[in-house]
């Protein structure tokens, strides 16, 4: 199928050509900044509303999981509609309604409306991302798409990284209410630059129709395993209480069931000349192929670890929301340094050697936090900071590379198949390392106090409120003389169960190192060219 352009379609030469397309490129990633934030300001501030809502460990989990699950399910969607009715316009109507749905959170009352909020406000994160990302493929070609993915990267890396002393601060000095609301202001200026200076780009040869079926079986696939992933740890694996059966391997299998039954039928939309949600012939390109795969694994090790640290950090080791953001803070360092150095780096080794270096370097930095817990704040912001400079290095240019050999026509479908395999992956991350944290500490904690031989009804009940707070309950519970010994009893099982999710991370991004193997080797001259630096930026 060619890909060139039709006579009249939007895309043209002199939008391509135009100088405002690099301020439009700032509107852009700081929309996307704003989305990919907020999985990571919420985070920090994470202790504080367990507190002060009164979460429970499974109503903690699904306030980040169901953000981050509902831009999976649904991104796919959002890219073939940015593609047939506009990117631009698909952009600002997510921006509006994130930012709505960012008041609803910062003014939520109770858990149900908490959760309510971060659904809607992964509606609208679904909106905005493909569009975005579909918008820079179609307005840089050549050397400037890698210096436009460079530089949109490094700002959305450097914007994530911020999030946690962001959030930190709010909480620590306002409420934790700020962290949220504070995306309405900034949201707000992005839109505007967006409406002004971003054109409208949409695929013309695309055909209308939506693909409900496919639409309805991939929501359903991937929510049926979050949801088994996260209710585990309240359920149990095969028996809950009084030997009830679990309902989690139910909905894992049936998650399963409707994912395979998705790629049935989109296969059998396709070969009938039907609107698929999905082209699954996409995965036969090895760049598309391959870096989908690291980037769905990195995204489970990374964001499972930004999951679990804040919660060691305020529960065991006696630092308040602003301390952990100050340490978390050493991640922007790293990757604004590292960010930098990219054209440079990768002129001299290329693409998929600097992706392969950075996932490679947070592996190592992940699995030196697993062997030095618990240790000094220094120590793990120098080991955050060395985890920074891989996340620069990679996030930088696996997008690039995901995309390169993928024709702009399917930019928009391509941008979102990607996208979803990242927030899949973070869904993942947080229900099953968040879920293996709560599951050590609940088990450490009660392995504990019975070897102190304290009654049964006593050790049930110190039990529940550490697993139900998620270890945010120690701190009091030290401060309390009568508690402390089994506060400092929690508090190890906090530690221990850290270094065990901490070390399975590392791990995780030890696959992704490997799924970046398999990644096609590019020609040199075409190296040469994609880490050329742009005139347009030089000047």
């Amino acid at each position: 199928m060619s890909t060139a352009p039709a006579p009249g379609a939007p895309i043209a030469a002199p939008v391509t050509l135009d100088p405002k397309r690099w301020i439009a490129l700032i509107g852009i990633a700081m929309g996307v900044a704003l989305v990919i934030m907020d999985a990571t300001i919420a985070n920090v501030a994470l202790p504080v509303v367990i507190r002060d809502m009164g979460l429970t460990a499974t109503e903690t989990q699904w306030m980040n999981a169901i953000y981050s699950l509902v831009f999976a399910s649904l991104i796919l969607l959002s890219g073939r509609l940015s593609d047939l009715h506009g990117r631009k316009r698909l952009f600002l109507i997510g921006l509006a309604l994130f930012m709505a749905a960012s008041l609803a959170v910062g003014t939520a009352q109770n858990p149900t409306g908490l959760i309510g909020a971060r659904l809607v406000q992964g509606i609208g994160a679904a909106l905005v991302m493909p569009a975005t990302l579909s918008t820079i493929n179609a307005l840089f070609h050549g050397r400037e798409r890698s210096i436009a993915f460079a530089v949109y990267g490094s700002m959305i890396g450097g914007m994530a990284a911020v999030g946690p002393l962001l959030g930190g601060w709010l909480a620590t000095d306002f409420s934790w209410r700020w962290a949220f609301l504070l995306n309405i202001p900034f949201g707000l200026v992005a839109f505007f630059i967006g409406f002004r200076f971003v054109p409208e780009t949409r695929d013309p040869h695309l055909r209308h129709g939506i693909d409900l079926p496919g639409a309805v079986l991939a929501t359903l696939g991937m929510g049926s395993i979050v949801y088994g992933l996260i209710e585990s740890s309240q359920y149990g694996w095969i028996t809950g209480d009084g030997g009830a059966l679990s309902p989690v391997p139910f909905a894992i299998l049936g998650g399963v069931a409707a994912m395979a039954l998705f790629v049935w039928v989109e296969r059998r939309r396709e070969a009938a000349d039907k609107v698929v949600l999905a082209h699954l012939d996409m995965f036969r390109i090895p760049t598309f192929r391959y870096g989908s795969i690291a980037a769905l694994i990195v995204s489970l090790g990374e964001f499972g670890m930004l999951f679990v640290l804040p919660l060691l950090l305020q529960g065991a080791m006696g630092y308040d929301a602003i301390g952990t953001g100050w340490i978390m803070m050493a991640l922007a360092g790293g990757t604004f340094l590292s960010s930098g150095a990219v054209p440079n780096v990768t002129r001299m080794l290329g693409q998929r050697a600097v992706v392969r270096l950075g996932l490679g370097i947070e592996a190592v930095a992940i699995a030196g936090l697993a062997l030095a817990l618990p240790t000094s704040s220094a120590a793990i912001a120098g080991i955050l900071a060395f985890y920074g400079v891989g996340v620069g290095f990679a996030t930088a240019q696996l997008t690039n590379v995901i995309l390169e050999d993928v024709p702009v026509a399917q930019s928009g479908e391509a941008s979102g198949m990607q996208t979803t395999a990242r927030q899949l992956g973070t869904s993942l991350g947080i229900a099953l390392l968040g879920g293996l944290l709560i599951s050590g500490l609940t088990t450490g904690t009660r392995d504990g106090l019975e070897a102190t031989g304290a009654p049964a009804a006593v050790v049930d009940q110190l039990v529940t409120v550490v697993h139900q707070s998620v270890g945010t309950a120690i701190p009091a519970l030290a401060a309390n003389p009568e508690t402390a010994e089994a506060a400092q009893i929690a508090s190890d099982a906090l530690i221990d169960a850290a270094k065990r999710t901490t070390g399975i991370a590392a791990g995780v991004l030890l696959l992704g190192v490997l799924a970046t193997v398999a990644l096609p080797k590019r020609r040199e001259d075409d190296d040469a060219t994609v880490a050329a630096p742009s005139p347009a930026v030089s000047a």
